[in-house]
């Protein structure tokens, strides 16, 4: 069974940085993408980027291209997302997520697995 878990949320104030992790772990080989998205509250959730299990390209949404950074262990299954120059307005719940490729891409933020998430607060 693929189990997704998140850690480094917290509390910091503007233009401080961040590091996310996250492992996922049961999967039998590379084949699968890796996400992470966020929700804020009374927004919807939004996609930040996929990675590909056995590494290479890295897609970002255009939003966060330039202050986040995503980094891959592939050896242990763990993806890092680096948080910088954080803005007020990047407090949500930052979720982590693992799916299957569509079409050989991690784009499409489409996963069947889910960590419990873990929270970002950016005061001012």
């Amino acid at each position: 069974e693929v189990q997704v878990v998140e850690s480094g949320g917290g509390s910091v104030r503007a233009v401080e940085s961040l590091i996310l992790s996250c492992t996922a772990s049961g999967y039998t080989d590379s084949n699968y993408c890796m996400y992470w998205l966020r929700q804020a509250p009374g927004r919807g959730r939004e996609g930040l980027l996929g990675v590909y299990g056995g590494g290479g390209y890295i897609h970002y949404a255009d939003f966060v291209k330039g202050r986040f950074t995503a980094t891959q262990d592939t050896a242990k299954s763990t993806m890092y997302l680096q948080l910088n120059d954080l803005k007020p307005e990047d407090t949500a719940m930052y979720s982590c997520a693992a799916g299957t490729p569509r079409f050989g891409a991690c784009v499409r933020f489409e996963a069947s697995f889910w960590g419990q998430g873990t929270q970002v607060t950016v005061s001012s």
